[in-house]
């Protein structure tokens, strides 16, 4: 037997010929690794020794696709949101009847294929398969690095590919209407910030009187307000490094933001708080604005769509997509540009003008109607 440091288990040639190694788990007692080779069975060693080191079971090469899940479940609840922990726990739990059954190491391609075909059969739609998709190939990924498989099996998957939702906003007539007609409504100044500074609701909840600097015209995002069932409210850093911003605000925003202040001269807390000071909750702000849009005889959209109209708005305007990243905290500016490609075709129309009065010694500034007039 070749003896080796405490923990690092024992290794010895058996009179079978196969290698053996024994590793210590704490609370369990000796679990037995075999291989034809040395080599094979130190490598066995130090993968569960470096399982165990993640807090994963040492038998996880051996496991079925619906134990990795929990077990990948257990490691990423420490690294992600709240909400994004629920949506992957939905998503692993309508995949275990599917594919939990058989070993991780043995998943194939054709066999997830048919787990997402039989998924769609049952009536959730190709969105809902496609959320489901991409949680289980973030797992397999990270199986991939675990070594628990060579490759990402989900990887060579053709995933549904749903029709893209439309995305609704107010047209600038209609966002003034909106604010013409709740002035005065305790949410007026809400409509007002989410309408001209693109902030995404959990970031508005969340500021505090101390994120406004009135005299300098901005505002930091620094924190987001989210509404945990059975745990409360709690604050959470902005959905990207990004998020982390600051945002100038408009003169109409700032005004409406200094007349809540002159409201509650003694408050330090949040700007947006229910009757009582306390949290707004997002479902009540929902609520608000549907009915706030009936008054007004304006569409239904949702809260959210609100920081659709104001970048839609800017963009129409010919504010470069870059500015309007940075305003709405965007990771890339590739996210801004498919967010908002229904607004590109009428920049490129309008960039094609511009050009056109420039090659024809036409006044850049001038509008089209104006051009004409000038060449009669």
């Amino acid at each position: 037997m070749t003896k080796r440091k405490n923990g690092k288990g024992a290794v010895y040639h058996r009179t079978d010929g196969r290698w053996e190694a024994q590793f210590r788990l704490p609370g369990i007692g000796r679990k037995s690794f075999y291989g034809r080779t040395r080599r094979e069975v130190l490598q066995k060693l130090r993968d569960a020794s470096w399982m165990m080191s993640l807090g994963l079971p040492v038998s996880s090469r051996n496991r079925t696709a619906g134990d990795f899940l929990n077990d990948w479940l257990e490691v990423t609840r420490r690294r992600v949101r709240p909400s994004t922990l629920r949506s992957y726990e939905l998503n692993v739990r309508r995949l275990t009847p599917q594919v939990g059954h058989v070993p991780v190491s043995r998943l194939s391609p054709a066999g997830i294929q048919g787990a997402y075909q039989r998924l769609e059969a049952q009536g959730l739609s190709a969105y809902t398969v496609l959320q489901a998709h991409r949680t289980l190939h973030r797992a397999l990924s990270q199986a991939v690095n675990w070594g628990l498989i060579q490759r990402n099996p989900a990887a060579l998957v053709f995933p549904p590919r749903p029709r893209k939702r439309q995305l609704v906003a107010l047209s600038t007539d209609q966002l003034r209407a909106l604010f013409a007609s709740t002035e005065g409504d305790r949410m007026h100044p809400l409509w007002v910030l989410l309408g001209t500074a693109g902030l995404r609701l959990g970031e508005a909840l969340g500021l505090a009187w101390e994120d406004i600097d009135f005299q300098g015209g901005r505002v930091v995002v620094r924190r987001a307000l989210h509404h945990e069932p059975n745990k409360g409210f709690m604050f959470l850093a902005p959905k990207t490094p990004t998020s982390l911003r600051t945002v100038l605000l408009t003169r109409c925003a700032l005004e409406v933001l200094r007349d809540l202040r002159l409201e509650e001269p003694g408050g330090e807390g949040l700007v947006f708080t229910n009757r009582k000071g306390g949290p707004l909750h997002q479902s009540v702000v929902g609520v608000r604005l549907r009915r706030a849009l009936e008054a007004a005889r304006l569409p239904r959209i949702r809260v959210h769509d609100l920081r659709h109209t104001a970048a839609t708005a800017l963009l129409v305007e010919g504010v470069h997509p870059k500015v309007v990243q940075d305003m709405l905290g965007h990771s890339t500016i590739t996210t801004t540009m498919d967010t908002y490609s229904h607004v590109m075709p009428t920049l490129h129309a309008d960039a094609v003008r511009l050009l056109d009065r420039i090659l024809r010694g036409q006044d850049p500034q001038e509008g089209p109607d104006q051009a004409q007039h000038n060449a009669a």
